[in-house]
């Protein structure tokens, strides 16, 4: 008889700490408080399961890793076999000034496995799968935004490099008009090989914009979806909040009754400033590094257009100039509309123009 069949963890705890890389896996393995065993397997959840079943049978099995470039497949996977997965931010892992200039996957995953076993792991949101995919499609319009920016600057920086000076009827231009794009078309440059180049950029910007209109096409229909409609059209009804702000609302927040407070979600979204508190001295210091990149720029791109909208953000956004600089003082604006944002989703009422708080 197999000697497995005799073992029974039952009301045992394996704690599992993950260390993934495209090729391999490092496992460390923790009964209760005690490090079993640290090894290297092949990027599969299935021969994770077997191992543990095998070496603890009936067994309650926890696991966590870091959130990285292998994003969320790996823990629907591991849910899916019985396993209670979480991911973490890397930069919540407590860490010493040795592990971060002595990086080694074993240690990695140690120390993850023993943070779990004392419960100092805390994970992050895991949206649901639809969402996800949402998600990542609204994140990559802007990547294609992003690209269009960088080939029209190639064209600027080449158009500058032969001499060539835009006419000043143009040159100003947040977007590029279709005689804009006509003038670099029939431009004179000095040689064939430059105008082979700038055709070549030419037509690489002609190529994104119809992408991102293909995308922008994409994000107007999921808007529709039942999960997001109803939110929807409540957030367009928020001074400076447009249809792909509210996408972006939607599918970075998800749930936003996650969120426990106002500060909970400001701290998420990266509205909170650094402090260092030491001894007597509480220090503040600017806005925080820790973010969603792609709602704080959001929020502060739709705080502009709401102070020209909204007659109380603008007093707000006043008042704020005259003690701080115009930068900070949107921050401030933008901060405003992220509350409004929880408040029209949290009782589900479409906002009021005029509200002072």
């Amino acid at each position: 008889m197999d000697k497995s069949t005799k073992l029974d963890f039952s009301g045992y705890n394996i704690y599992v700490g993950l260390d993934t890389h495209l090729k391999s896996w490092r496992v460390t393995t923790m009964v209760e408080d005690k490090v079993y065993q640290t090894f290297s397997q092949e990027p599969n959840a299935e021969a994770l399961k077997t191992y543990l079943a095998k070496r603890f049978p009936k067994a309650n099995y926890h696991s966590a890793y870091e959130a990285s470039f292998c994003g969320f497949h790996i823990h629907r996977k591991l849910l899916a076999l019985g396993i209670n997965s979480i991911i973490v931010n890397p930069a919540d892992i407590p860490t010493t000034d040795k592990e971060r200039k002595q990086k080694e996957d074993t240690r990695d995953s140690r120390k993850i496995a023993k943070q779990l076993s004392q419960s100092d792991l805390v994970p992050i949101y895991v949206p649901d799968i639809e969402i996800e995919g949402d998600r990542q499609l609204v994140r990559y319009r802007k990547t294609i935004s992003k690209e269009i920016t960088r080939s029209k600057n190639r064209i600027k920086s080449q158009l500058h490099f032969l001499g060539i000076e835009i006419p000043p009827r143009f040159s100003n231009a947040t977007h590029w008009p279709k005689r804009f794009t006509q003038w670099l078309e029939e431009v004179e440059v000095p040689t064939n090989s430059a105008k082979i180049i700038l055709d070549s950029h030419l037509e690489t910007v002609t190529g994104l914009r119809k992408k991102q209109l293909m995308i922008n096409r994409a994000i107007r229909q999921i808007s529709k979806k039942d999960i997001y409609n109803k939110n929807y059209n409540l957030l367009i009804s928020i001074p400076g909040i447009g249809a792909l702000t509210s996408m972006i609302i939607l599918t970075e927040i998800g749930d936003i009754s996650r969120f426990e407070n106002f500060d909970h979600l400001s701290s998420f979204v990266g509205f909170v400033p650094m402090t260092n508190s030491t001894g007597e001295k509480d220090k503040v210091g600017d806005i925080t590094i820790r973010r969603n990149s792609m709602l704080r720029g959001a929020l502060i791109e739709s705080a502009w257009v709401a102070i020209k909208a909204d007659p109380v953000l603008m007093l707000a956004y006043q008042n704020l100039t005259k003690r701080m600089v115009a930068n900070r003082a949107i921050v401030r604006i933008a901060k405003k509309l992220l509350s409004r944002i929880r408040y029209v989703l949290i009782n589900q009422k479409p906002y009021e123009k005029g509200v002072v708080e």
